[in-house]
């Protein structure tokens, strides 16, 4: 025997079976990387990372507390765009150099992201000492590469991107994501400091010790007398031709 089931019923299990459908894949794609990474909130701190003493460096729309190196009122190549910090490579009228905090710091760990153009070469300074007859960030500050994976330099050892430029090759090795963004982490205590890219540690040298000293008088960089001579300064985005995109930037005094 069997038993007629009612027009209305079969569309009405119909219905809810789409629904159900629809909402499971709903549920997957929301769990997705693509999902998570579209949705993420950047430029933005979390409560937790408030309590263990972070603070932004960039608020995802203002150029507060940063300035061109040594020309604080030039109309710089930098530009907050979208929410990124953004080195605008295309518009020759606008003054070209290196961006720097307002801010000096000593020990201190520093968080940013950044993607760059694959025949890019950027870089962060750190321990910069801005003055006048300093010309360029880098005559002071020894630089965390930042380098695309077309560049020419981008298989020389110490000019990999994490290095400590010039001075050492990358301590384990790591690519750079070509076209998304990259993680870098900086930490430095009592001149002791360490690069990170990507989670993977890149470099650690003590800028207190008298080896640091020597290997910089093995340099070209023996010719600036404010190169690597302190542990304490200002931080440099640099600025180098192509374009160059930063968020999430962030530090911790300790």
């Amino acid at each position: 025997m069997h038993t007629k089931i009612p027009g209305f019923i079969i569309a009405l299990l119909v219905l809810v079976s789409c629904k159900n459908e629809k909402k499971k894949e709903e549920t997957e794609i929301w769990r997705t990387k693509k999902a998570a990474v579209e949705n993420a909130v950047h430029n933005q701190l979390l409560d937790v990372e408030k309590e263990q003493g972070w603070e932004l460096l960039f608020d995802g729309k203002t150029m507060e507390g940063w300035h061109l190196y040594n020309d604080p009122n030039a109309d710089s190549v930098w530009e907050v765009v979208d929410g990124e910090l953004h080195s605008n490579a295309n518009d020759e009228s606008l003054t070209a150099g290196d961006l720097v905090t307002d801010k000096s710091y000593t020990n201190y760990e520093l968080m940013l992201e950044w993607k760059i153009s694959g025949n890019g070469n950027s870089g962060v300074f750190i321990n910069v000492q801005e003055m006048p007859e300093v010309p360029t960030a880098w005559q002071s500050g020894p630089e965390y590469q930042i380098l695309g994976a077309d560049h020419m330099d981008y298989d020389i050892p110490e000019k990999r991107p994490g290095c400590l430029y010039v001075f050492l090759p990358q301590q384990n090795k790591v690519e750079v994501k070509q076209g998304e963004w990259n993680k870098t982490r900086i930490k430095q205590v009592e001149g002791k400091i360490e690069f990170y890219l990507n989670g993977v540690l890149t470099a650690q040298e003590d800028l207190s010790s008298s080896e640091w000293k020597e290997k910089i008088a093995e340099t070209h960089f023996s010719k600036y007398p404010e190169f690597g001579k302190t542990t304490q300064g200002k931080i440099a985005l640099q600025y180098w031709y192509f374009e160059t995109w930063f968020r999430n930037i962030k530090i911790r005094e300790l």
